[in-house]
C-alpha cells in the first residue's frame, strides 16, 4: 500500500510538473511582432529547403549535364544503364565541382556573416545571389536573356542586366541551358546513329529481315564508346563548356 500510495504520488507530481510545462497555444494570438516575424521566417526556411532541388536545378550546370547523360544513353539504345540514380548522381557531383567557386562566394560573403550576425537577412540574400546571377548571366544566351527582358518591358518593368531580377534572369538560363544540352546531345547521338544506319543497311543486305538492326548494333556502340575513352570525353568536355 505504502508502495501504491509512493507511486501514485510521483505520478501526480510528473502530471502537475507537465501541466505546467504545457505551450499556451491561446497565447499566440496575443504574440507580439517579434513571435509572429519568427514564426514567418521558420516557414519560410521550410519553405526554400522544401523546393531546394528545384533551385539547384533552375539556377546551376545540373539541367545541362542531365540532359546529356539521358541522351547519351538513349542513343546507345540502353533503357536502364546506367541506371538514374548513377546519371543523377554523377550530374550532381559535376554540379558541385563546376559551382564550388559560386557556392565558396555565397558562404563566405552571405551564408557566414548571417550566420555570424555581422549583415541582415536582406543583405544576406542579395549576397548570396549576386555569385549565382553572375554564374547565370555568364551562360545565359543574349537571344533567350532578350525575351523575357522584352516580356517584362512589356509590363511595364525596367530591365539592367547587371541588377536584373531573378524572376527574369532564371528562365531565361533555364532555357539556354536546355538548348545547349540538346546541342550535346545531338552531337553525342549522330556517331551513334551511323553506327546504326550501317548495320541496319548490312543486315538488309543480307536478308536477315527479321533480325532488328538494334539488337547487333547495341554491342558495336558500346565498344565504340569503351575505345574512344567516351565517359571521359564527355565528361571533360561538358566541364570545359562552362570555363
Amino acid at each position: 500500500m505504502r508502495k501504491f500510495l509512493l507511486a501514485a504520488a510521483l505520478i501526480g507530481a510528473a502530471t502537475s510538473v507537465a501541466a505546467a510545462q504545457q505551450l499556451d497555444l491561446g497565447g499566440i494570438g496575443k504574440a507580439d511582432g517579434a513571435t509572429v516575424g519568427y514564426i514567418i521566417q521558420m516557414f519560410g526556411l521550410l519553405t526554400v529547403l522544401s523546393v531546394a532541388p528545384g533551385l539547384l536545378i533552375m539556377v546551376t550546370s545540373f539541367t545541362r549535364f542531365v540532359i546529356a547523360f539521358s541522351i547519351l544513353r538513349a542513343g546507345i539504345g540502353l533503357q536502364s544503364t546506367p541506371a538514374n540514380l548513377i546519371l543523377i548522381s554523377l550530374s550532381l557531383f559535376m554540379t558541385f565541382y563546376v559551382m564550388a567557386p559560386t557556392f565558396d562566394q555565397a558562404w563566405n560573403t552571405g551564408v557566414k556573416p548571417l550566420m555570424d550576425n555581422q549583415i541582415s537577412q536582406t543583405e544576406a540574400f542579395e549576397k548570396i545571389s549576386d555569385p549565382f546571377r553572375t554564374f547565370m548571366l555568364h551562360n545565359v544566351r543574349d537571344k533567350d536573356f532578350d525575351l523575357f527582358a522584352d516580356l517584362a518591358r512589356e509590363r511595364g518593368q525596367v530591365v539592367a542586366k547587371e541588377t536584373v531580377d531573378l524572376r527574369i534572369l532564371v528562365p531565361a538560363f533555364m532555357i539556354s541551358e536546355i538548348r545547349r544540352g540538346f546541342e550535346i546531345g545531338f552531337l553525342i547521338v549522330l556517331p551513334f546513329l551511323v553506327i546504326d544506319l550501317i548495320v541496319a543497311t548490312i543486315t538488309m543486305a543480307m536478308g536477315m529481315m527479321m533480325l532488328p538492326p538494334t539488337v547487333v548494333s547495341l554491342p558495336f556502340k558500346i565498344l565504340f564508346f569503351v575505345l574512344i575513352d567516351g565517359w571521359n570525353l564527355l565528361v571533360g568536355s561538358l566541364v570545359r563548356s562552362f570555363t
